[in-house]
């Protein structure tokens, strides 16, 4: 039975201020605020589609920012959409790749609103349009990066005592090397025996400071080194790899899957961080998880700190991978200050609960959005120093 054509009637782009928790320092910013970029897809059949392509630090982090995002589809991306048949998402991407180039994180949060449309159309999970669950939870790291030792060591208790947390990863690579394998060191001692520890130095490091602090991280019981110098450096992560103190982890080198083609090929990493809007979308992440399988690298399910609608899209694809050694780091949404779900995403026993219903299975609060979305002027005030 061939479906009926159903034409995508409009999109709009949101941009959502909201504050965190406290400020997240990375080696490249520090954000005081997240900016989420919802994408909202409206159908002829009345189904509307969202989707989220979220950024870290803006431009300090990569070549995309929630701005370019927006205008990047609201010029570009949308007219073109328009009166596609939103029953093809792949049809409808494909045309989209092959006309414009890059922008992979908007790319990514229209090819996750075209396939919560469409598995709402079907009455599935979007995770049955990826080849179904093997798993109906996540394990989730959190990430401390407060930069204070005490604070960050305070912080992992009470994520542990709650049972929300079991796994910390921690952000580094803004101080002296010295100074961040100490920081590293007393929290790991810290949590030893009920805790494990991970680090992410965001690129930040030479290979002779990676070489340096993993002898002493795999003395303290370290059990994973992410993306610690620059990404273009696939010889020496892969160096590093073969160094094999510490499992090392690509991040920033995975920009869908010709890189991850080419590390799996050099064997350059251990590990594997696959996000769905870094690959541009599900699809190409689903090939990055694929590619890392057939080398037998593990995989790791990362984030970009989406808010609820990317964090939930990357878990409906996350569930569908045969294995997950390293669990995942979708944490995002609680980092925020504000919910922007009728009900919050479930977060226990170490791990997030996928919904089980149809597409995303998710309810946004438009209500709460529109007080947030920038264009009221209601939301906060944007920073990343």
């Amino acid at each position: 039975m061939i479906a009926t054509p159903v034409k995508i009637e409009s999109v709009e782009t949101i941009l959502v201020d909201v504050p965190t928790i406290r400020p997240h320092r990375l080696s490249v910013a520090t954000m005081n605020c997240q900016t989420l970029v919802l994408v909202r897809i409206r159908c002829a059949d009345g189904l509307v589609g969202v989707g989220e392509g979220t950024t870290i630090g803006g431009l300090a982090y990569g070549e995309e920012s929630p701005e370019s995002i927006k205008v990047n589809i609201d010029t570009y991306f949308a007219p073109l959409l328009k009166g596609m048949d939103a029953t093809r998402p792949g049809a409808a991407m494909a045309k989209l790749r092959e006309l414009f180039q890059g922008n992979r994180f908007a790319k990514s949060a229209l090819e996750t609103a075209l396939f919560d449309a469409q598995a709402q159309r079907l009455g599935v999970p979007l995770s049955e349009l990826f080849g179904g669950r093997v798993r109906d939870s996540v394990d989730v790291a959190w990430t401390l990066a407060s930069g204070d030792t005490q604070r960050d060591i305070d912080e992992a208790e009470q994520v542990y005592e709650t049972k929300r947390h079991r796994v910390f990863k921690l952000k580094i690579g803004t101080r002296a090397v010295a100074e961040d394998v100490a920081h590293v060191v007393a929290i790991q001692k810290a949590v030893e025996g009920r805790g494990e520890v991970r680090v992410d130095v965001n690129q930040a490091w030479s290979e002779s400071d990676a070489i340096w602090a993993a002898r002493r991280f795999a003395d303290a019981g370290v059990t994973l080194i992410e993306q610690p110098i620059a990404a273009e450096n696939r010889a020496g992560l892969k160096r590093l790899t073969d160094f094999a103190l510490v499992p090392v982890m690509a991040d920033e080198a995975l920009h869908g899957p010709a890189d991850a083609f080419a590390v799996a090929s050099a064997r350059g990493a251990n590990v594997f961080a696959v996000k769905i809007a870094q690959s541009g979308g599900l699809v190409g992440a689903a090939h990055v998880a694929a590619i890392a399988s057939a080398a037998n690298i593990d995989l790791y399910g990362g984030t970009m700190l989406e808010g609820a609608v990317g964090t939930i899209a990357s878990a409906q694809l996350f569930s569908t991978f045969g294995e997950l050694k390293w669990g995942t780091e979708l944490f995002g949404p609680l980092l925020l200050t504000e919910e922007i779900l009728t009900e919050p995403l479930r977060y226990e026993n170490f791990a997030l609960h996928l919904p089980q219903g149809p597409g995303l299975g998710i309810t946004l609060d438009w209500d709460k959005i529109d007080h947030l979305r920038r264009d009221t002027r209601k939301g906060a005030s944007v920073s990343t120093n």
